[in-house]
């Protein structure tokens, strides 16, 4: 099996994510996390001749496969970049607010966990890199090596949801005044001695791999800021559909969107018409979640959420 084979990436909630778009044949549409193309494909499938697909990623293998697309479909064009400057790139292009979908899947992709040059997996051994765009910013070597023990910690705590923190940060630091880490099981083999309580069925460093994944990408910063620039190029009546992969995500998209479909809150008896409260986005059904073919298919869609709602 060749490395392009084993770096396949199988799209989470794929005709759901799609259906949800209500894709017009004409549409301009946005992949605002291009990955493989998955996402994309099916997108373009639905459209005419007419229709436009705009996909953005920061990662350049997937710029690479992006713009291989790009020169087979006419109607497709990839920038790297974020998701969450997608109102600049449109507003420069003419197009904020004429935008009539956006889909965002978040987290990281399988070619990217699978790919042990990238640094994104305790299970498979690699540079301790787990940028998604690698030329930018610091690594999670540089930052490890350097960092305070307190502010590993909170990394740990706040973006990876792990309970022993401080116990994990304080055997990094340990550590790291004896040797540098430099590769990811290195790393990993730390968390999991310093590691007291083992979950079922999950490495013991799971968790604080991911909290430092999300801190190095600025992941959870670069969604909130993504959701408001999605709501800003949106037509009315357009839709945005939104795939997270773990609870910090998903309690960021359905609290956006609820706060969105009712408007700010605002302080009880103020005397305030119900006109007056801007309210952006409908609700659309409820959240969607894979079915048991698909978690069985792809077990790692199985803390997948889709959310969508729509532009007023």
């Amino acid at each position: 099996m060749s490395t392009e084979q084993k770096l396949q990436h199988v799209s989470v909630l794929l005709d759901e994510a799609v259906l949800g778009l209500a894709i017009r044949p004409d549409g301009l549409y946005i992949d605002g996390t291009f990955g493989r193309g998955g996402h994309s494909r099916a997108i373009l499938r639905s459209l005419s001749g007419d229709g436009r697909l705009i996909g953005f990623d920061k990662d350049p293998e997937a710029i690479r496969v992006g713009t291989e697309l790009a020169a087979e479909d006419g109607r497709f064009v990839v920038v790297q970049g974020s998701f969450a400057d997608m109102a600049e790139a449109l507003r420069a292009k003419g197009l904020a607010g004429q935008v009539d979908g956006v889909l965002l899947d978040l987290g990281v992709s399988s070619p990217q966990l699978d790919d042990p040059a990238r640094g994104f997996s305790f299970l498979n051994d690699g540079p301790l890199d787990m940028r998604m765009d690698p030329s930018q910013g610091q690594s999670a070597a540089d930052w490890i090596n350097c960092a305070d023990e307190a502010d590993i910690a909170t990394v740990l705590f706040e973006y990876g949801e792990e309970r022993y923190s401080r116990r994990i940060a304080r055997a990094i630091v340990k550590r790291r005044g004896e040797q540098p880490f430099t590769r990811t099981a290195d790393l990993a083999e730390v968390v999991k001695i310093a590691n007291p309580a083992w979950e079922k069925h999950k490495h013991p460093a799971t968790r604080a791999f991911q909290g430092i994944r999300i801190f190095i990408n600025r992941e959870l910063d670069d969604l909130a800021a993504g959701l408001q620039a999605a709501v800003e190029v949106l037509a009315s009546g357009g839709r945005l559909a939104v795939i997270s992969f773990h609870s910090l995500e998903d309690r960021i998209v359905k609290q956006f969107m609820r706060r969105e479909a009712k408007g700010e809150p605002l302080p009880r008896g103020l005397p305030i018409r119900d006109s007056d409260i801007v309210v952006r986005l409908n609700l659309v059904g409820k959240a969607i979640k894979p079915s048991a073919e698909e978690v069985e298919r792809n077990p790692r869609a199985r803390s997948a959420v889709l959310r969508i709602a729509e532009k007023r």
